[in-house]
């Protein structure tokens, strides 16, 4: 069965914007950017809400960016033509290869689970983007693997990675990482 799964950039206090509404210390190294790309690999279709799927548009026509590096441009073929599906109530149509969700996420993540492999992507991991979409999935006891890539930065506020007012969920450690620029990826799975 194809695994949900929860990654994002998140401070050493919690959050994956500030209080500001900004993200900018998450922007990877080389090193780490590698390391995304990578795990992009391993996604078959990627859960979004509006804020995240507006922020991601670029993406869609960034291969047409001369000013790109090689890696950047790496990232761009391996995101655009990944399914996306957009959780939105105020978006009339979306981009590229996404869709708009037709049900409520449970019902889509039942329905992604059950598709037979097709292609290349086809078996890959249901990843979900944006907090308030990964609360959502939480608290539907949804998410199988929770991946943060943890920034030495404090930003005292914002938007937090993790649900408030969760219940318990016992996590197994399936992998860390640290890299030379002090980010420290975590990669747990949920017990059951």
């Amino acid at each position: 069965m194809r695994s949900v799964t929860y990654s994002m950039g998140v401070s050493l206090d919690g959050y994956i914007v500030g209080p500001d509404g900004g993200f900018n210390w998450t922007a990877p190294d080389e090193e780490v950017f590698r390391f995304v790309t990578e795990g992009m690999r391993e996604v078959g279709v990627h859960l979004l809400g509006r804020r995240l799927y507006e922020a991601m548009l670029y993406w869609e026509t960034a291969d047409q960016d001369p000013s790109l590096d090689d890696s950047m441009l790496e990232w761009a073929a391996i995101w655009k033509p990944l399914p996306k599906v957009v959780f939105s109530t105020t978006l009339p149509t979306v981009q590229g290869n996404a869709r708009l969700a037709s049900g409520g996420l449970k019902e889509e993540i039942e329905r992604l689970r059950a598709e037979p492999g097709e292609g290349e992507r086809g078996e890959g991991d249901i990843a979900i983007g944006g907090a308030t979409l990964a609360a959502e999935a939480a608290s539907l006891d949804l998410i199988d693997e929770y991946r943060a890539r943890v920034y030495p930065v404090l930003v005292g506020g914002g938007i937090p990675f993790f649900p408030q007012h969760e219940r318990r969920v016992d996590l197994e450690l399936v992998e860390t990482r640290t890299f030379s620029s002090g980010v420290v990826y975590l990669h747990y799975r949920v017990a059951r």
